[in-house]
């Protein structure tokens, strides 16, 4: 796994995102370019931003056992998978605002570091580790890269 809070790799994401036009189609799913660059800024909006509600104990107990092990695991994500609801972008989006919202997010999660992370609670699944956190920013962007061809 690549590692988010490496200059490296976050040059060559932004590098990726950089890539991406407002005709850019997806080779799977439903999201437009501008759709899908506002749903990866929610995973960073649930650590840097107080927009959602915390889930109750009993919903994350149940996203701890069940959803956790997915999100933060090293298999890949499936193409078409289900998202939490948070995460669905119903409404047409703004390409650059988002495309600038995301770059400016990761930037902020590199330049905070991973001393920033470590044993860090998460919005939905209770204390992550530094390779939790990683894995989470990192696998679910290059999934949604992926999915546009870059």
């Amino acid at each position: 796994m690549n590692n988010i809070f490496d200059i490296k790799t976050t040059s060559k994401l932004i590098q990726r995102i950089e890539h991406l036009t407002t005709t850019s189609k997806a080779i799977w799913g439903k999201m437009s370019v501008a759709q899908m660059l506002a749903h990866s800024c929610v995973s960073y909006e649930m650590v840097f931003e107080n927009k959602y509600p915390k889930p109750g104990k009993f919903k994350v107990l149940l996203l701890k056992t069940l959803v956790k092990p997915f999100v933060v695991g090293d298999k890949p994500y499936k193409t078409n998978s289900r998202t939490a609801p948070e995460f669905l972008m119903d409404t047409e989006k703004d390409f650059e605002v988002e495309k600038n919202r995301l770059i400016a997010f990761i930037n902020k999660t590199q330049t905070a570091g991973s001393a920033y992370f470590e044993n860090r609670e998460s919005h939905s699944f209770g204390v992550l580790t530094i390779a939790e956190w990683n894995t989470l920013f990192y696998k679910h962007l290059d999934h949604h890269l992926r999915q546009f061809g870059v």
